[in-house]
């Protein structure tokens, strides 16, 4: 009875070790599929989306890792030869990792017409019997030196310092082009093809705060080479108005309150600081919304493009040039607070006067926009679009297609105005330019209707825009 009663205690023991094990083999299990140490997330190989290399532009591999990266080798093979390129041990905490691969001096065939790029890439996770997760990627890059050719083919004669002008040119490489464009200082007007394969076309400008001006075209292929071509234009600079305005308590009071109250973050308690955030922060904000949208170009094929001078307020004065640096005082004129630059052409008439679209377009934004109250933008195709400030009602909506004559709006005096009047701007692919270019029929004619008629008759030996 007595070792009846030990084998039963000895059964008990042993179940009660073995559920023991098996609790431990579990949270055992549990934590090397949980722990951080013991991840299973592969690292993350980038190389260039185009299997082209010039073998003189580096190519940038781009490692990256969850945990963090242990080691990365890089191979080139050029069907022939292979060789190390870069390679890293003991990383360290690095999550993300960019190398830089030149094509060697020795070791690779110049002549080579492909090379095989070979990257190995392992992490620190202890997955793996401690040996980590690894990824491998290999990309076969067809090797180019040619460069693009390029060639400009009519250009306006001249621009004016916020202008506007047009470029046509014709760009082409045997592998396709990556990116074709018009470089202004730091600006990149990019092209839109113009009417058959390898030809371009592409409104520029001049900002207006730019004291010089050098337009070069550039033709960049996919493996990185570019050639790039000055573009001539006789230079106008042109002075802009500066005016000293008197901010008085009643201005500050009313629309700059106003304006400030529909966001707390601009209603200061100091009514000068209130004063310059909607005259700088807001303006700086409501113009990114402008910018943004007034940005773009279409990449499909321009088969022909027109414009005629815009007339958007029948009857219409001038009260506000474009361009006008305005500096804010408060009583002592020498101590200015608040400056900004107006960007657009003011335009009165009759209170709640009709505004209509001179030309065929695309509505961009209808909507209320701070200092510029209640505006529509339309896009009109090649990166021209028109904008309409401070109007009371809006009778279009964002994605409408509108037509010559068609009434869009009503003047008024939401926003930053103090009369009802139209803000009137015009911006090119995001970049406020004198708006009165535009406005006139002969500056038209000279710099935009007459350099298409150049280029056709360059392209297909006879003028094909007879209803520009």
């Amino acid at each position: 009875m007595l070792r009846r009663r030990g084998e039963k205690r000895s059964k008990t023991g042993l179940i009660i070790l073995l559920i023991l094990i098996l609790g431990g083999a579990i949270a055992g299990g549990i934590y090397l599929f949980t722990a951080k140490d013991f991840e299973r997330v592969p690292p993350i190989i980038e190389v260039p989306k185009h299997a082209y290399w010039n073998a003189n532009t580096p190519l940038k591999i781009k490692l990256s890792d969850n945990s963090a990266l242990k080691s990365y080798q890089i191979f080139l093979n050029d069907g022939k030869n292979e060789l190390l390129a870069a390679s890293e041990e003991q990383m360290g905490a690095d999550q993300e990792k960019t190398v830089e691969i030149k094509y060697p001096k020795q070791g690779l065939d110049r002549n080579a017409k492909t090379v095989q790029l070979t990257v190995k890439a392992v992490d620190t996770s202890k997955w793996n019997l401690l040996s980590g997760n690894s990824t491998q990627k290999s990309v076969t890059f067809k090797l180019d030196y040619k460069r693009p050719s390029l060639s400009v083919l009519a250009n306006s004669y001249s621009i004016t310092q916020g202008g506007s002008a047009l470029v046509i040119f014709q760009a082409s490489d045997d592998d396709g082009l990556e990116q074709v464009y018009v470089q202004v200082a730091d600006l990149k007007f990019k092209a839109q093809p113009y009417k058959k394969k390898g030809f371009y076309a592409v409104l520029i400008a001049w900002p207006f705060t730019q004291e010089s001006f050098q337009a070069k075209a550039v033709a960049q292929d996919r493996a990185g080479n570019s050639r790039i071509t000055e573009i001539p234009f006789y230079l106008k600079p042109f002075r802009y108005s500066i005016s000293w305005i008197e901010a008085k308590d009643n201005f500050i009071d009313g629309k700059i309150t106003e304006l400030a109250e529909e966001d707390q973050s601009y209603m200061k308690e100091n009514k000068l600081e209130r004063l310059k955030a909607v005259n700088e922060t807001m303006r700086i904000n409501n113009e990114k919304l402008i910018h943004s949208v007034s940005a773009g170009i279409s990449e499909e094929m321009l088969s022909s493009w027109s414009i005629k001078p815009f007339y958007p307020l029948k009857n219409g004065q001038k009260i506000a040039d474009f361009g006008d640096d305005r500096h804010y005082y408060y009583k002592d004129k020498t101590k200015e607070i608040s400056q900004s630059y107006h960007l657009g052409y003011d335009l009165a008439s009759n209170k709640m006067a009709q505004i209509v679209t001179s030309n065929d377009g695309v509505v961009v934004a209808a909507t209320y926009n701070g200092i510029y109250g209640n505006m529509p933008i339309i896009d009109h195709g090649l990166g021209l679009y028109s904008l309409y400030g401070h109007c009371t009602s809006i009778d279009v909506k964002e994605g409408d297609h509108v037509s010559a004559g068609q009434v869009i709006a009503t003047t008024g005096m939401t926003g930053l105005a103090l009369g009802d009047h139209l803000h009137f701007g015009i911006l090119v692919q995001g970049v406020d330019v004198r708006p009165i270019e535009w406005l006139d029929s002969k500056w038209i004619r000279d710099n935009v209707e007459k350099i298409f008629r150049d280029a056709d008759v360059i392209m297909f030996g006879k003028d094909t825009n007879k209803t520009n």
